[in-house]
């Protein structure tokens, strides 16, 4: 440590946001370049690497071939999928010095399609699954929590090529499996979430989450049967249709100053005429469930065109941005502003009612509804005039929406859509990313191969990624203390910490040398603290913090007969005496 490239913090930097960012800049393992770049310094270069390692060997060992890329990619072919346009703002572009539009590549679908197409042309070739290890960029519009969403990160993306679906489900499960067995050897909690393909397109499509509160990621976990899902993705139990004959019909009430869901519901439940009893309903008093909220937003595509939608869902719940966003991907929602409604003169501020919403009414606007929409719910919701509310108003006979969409928030309790059970909500960093993408970048891209009757046959894909930088920021998140990191032996930097404790000039330096050497010899590797003009007590601050899995400390002990040192174990905090003369013994990691 006397010449190791390296400088320990004692505070944090003012920009972290998450543990792992405060921990691995602290600890001397990155340091910032940008806004969403890191340097790797040299002991976070070898955990990168053992991470990255460990990444390769299973996907070697599940018999996937290794190839390699260029980031700065040509634009024709991300033209070809729509994605030039797609991906928006998120895509760094640029020109070269013929004015040719390139891209830095913010994920590699195409020139794996377009590879395969040019090599392989029969249906003998395949299956076929290859991966690369490649660095990639998206112009993130906010980095942040260090590692875990940068514009510059490193990621493992494999793809899979069959000639039907049913070679597409092996191969499916096949990387499901080496992602099994990749995160277990990284010791890396998860849980494996159904999850939408957004731009990547395709069908089936789950995320590995590591939980965790810190994670930016929010998914939902069944009690009853175990499915799980990310809020974008999950389905919720939608109510029963419900018969509409000899239904009343609904009244429209005055409502003053009722501009919002709280103040409705308060003046129904105030005025004795507009009691659920008083209008022949059961003897109970109004909810906010009992309303509908039609929420307005302006949905922005890549190509600059935008649309007018609304939303509409039951009061008592908010409408999820993301959630929404997730089901119109690529295009983006935002708040209906001012300007959006003097556009739309028929839309009444804080009482917008379905009577004008829909394509084939007034507005013009498309209307899709929450699955608990069902025809014959009766709803409490605008009249489309200030001041005023419908009560009783029927779906499937007073009006008819464009269809459903899965956009309200999700909170606990809430109900299965496969069993029926209660959902809880937690927390989790996506750590990977599968998906059954079927033909879209091969009908695109003109990728196929002689089936055996000699016709041509449209290959299907699968993609699958794992982030290598960011699985880096999710073990480190998982693993540390209030003194620092506690890395798993798998990828720590180094087996061993090695200290010395005691008056410079004594005979523990001799003796520290000397087991550095035999330890390094037998194959475990060290890292070992020689500084002479550093206190004990910093050292064992800065062993703590940079968490190697064992320290052994060479002491007065160990100048006595028999020598002893002490060894303790970073992550349970365990001490312990051991000779000299067994050292090599019980340091050597449990996996060698």
């Amino acid at each position: 440590m006397s010449t190791l490239f390296l400088r320990t913090l004692r505070d944090d930097p003012a920009d972290a946001e998450v543990a792992s960012h405060r921990l691995l800049v602290r600890a001397g393992y990155i340091r910032r370049a940008a806004p969403g770049g890191f340097t790797w310094l040299p002991l976070g270069w070898l955990v990168y690497r053992k991470v990255e390692e460990i990444i390769r060997a299973e996907m070697n060992r599940a018999g996937f071939q290794e190839v390699h890329f260029p980031a700065l990619l040509p634009r024709e072919p991300y033209e070809a999928t729509g994605r030039w346009t797609d991906y928006g703002d998120n895509l760094f572009r640029l020109r070269d010095r013929r004015d040719n539009d390139m891209l830095l590549a913010p994920t590699h679908e195409e020139m794996f399609t377009l590879l395969v197409k040019d090599l392989f042309s029969s249906y003998r070739d395949l299956p076929l699954s290859i991966y690369q290890i490649q660095t990639k960029y998206r112009d993130e519009a906010r980095p942040r929590a260090g590692l875990l969403r940068g514009r510059e990160f490193s990621m493992k993306d494999s793809y899979s090529f069959d000639v039907d679906d049913a070679g597409l489900e092996q191969s499916y499960e096949r990387h499901r499996s080496a992602y099994i067995a990749t995160f277990d050897r990284l010791a890396l909690p998860y849980v494996i979430v159904s999850a939408v393909s957004g731009a990547m397109g395709g069908s089936a499509s789950e995320e590995f989450l590591a939980p965790l509160p810190a994670g930016e990621d929010t998914f939902v976990r069944c009690t009853g049967c175990g499915y799980a899902a990310n809020v974008e993705a999950v389905e919720v139990a939608a109510a029963d249709a419900q018969s509409i004959e000899g239904r009343p019909d609904a009244i429209v009430a005055d409502t003053p100053d009722t501009p919002t869901i709280a103040t409705l519901v308060e003046l129904l439940n105030s005025t004795d005429a507009l009691s659920r009893a008083s209008l022949g309903w059961d003897d109970r008093p109004w909810t906010a469930a009992d309303t509908l909220k039609n929420v307005l937003v302006t949905l922005r595509f890549p190509d600059g065109r935008t649309e007018a939608l609304a939303v509409g869902i039951p009061g008592d719940r908010e409408l999820d941005l993301r959630r929404l966003e997730a089901q119109l991907a690529p295009a983006v929602p935002a708040p209906f502003s001012d300007e959006d409604f003097e556009r739309h003169p028929s839309l009444v501020k804080g009482y917008i009612g379905p009577g004008v919403l829909g394509s084939s009414n007034s507005s013009q606007i498309r209307y899709l509804v929450d699955p608990r929409v069902v025809d014959g719910s009766a709803w409490v919701t605008g009249a489309d005039q200030a001041g005023r509310h419908v009560i009783g108003l029927l779906a499937g006979r007073d009006f008819l929406p464009d269809g459903t969409v899965e956009a309200a928030e999700i909170t606990n309790d809430d109900l299965c859509g496969r069993c029926g059970g209660a959902l809880r909500l937690d927390r989790g960093i996506e750590i990977g990313h599968i998906f059954q993408l079927g033909r879209k970048y091969s009908e695109a891209l003109g990728l196929t191969v002689a089936g055996p009757d000699g016709e041509p046959v449209t290959v299907t894909m699968g993609s699958y990624g794992i982030g290598v930088s960011r699985a880096v920021a999710a073990i480190a998140e998982t693993h540390h203390d209030e003194h620092g990191l506690c890395w798993p032996a798998a990828v720590a930097p180094a087996d061993v910490h090695l200290m010395i404790a005691g008056k410079e000039g004594g005979p523990q330096r001799a003796i520290a040398e000397d087991l550095a050497s035999q330890l390094e010899q037998a194959g475990i590797s060290v890292l070992f603290d020689d500084r002479a003009d550093v206190s004990v007590g910093v050292k064992f601050a800065d062993a703590e913090l940079i968490g190697i899995p064992t320290i052994a400390v060479v002491g007065r002990g160990a100048a006595q007969n028999p020598g002893m040192i002490e060894v303790k174990d970073r992550r349970s905090g365990e001490r312990r005496d051991i000779p000299l003369t067994e050292a090599i013994a019980s340091l050597r990691p449990a996996d060698r």
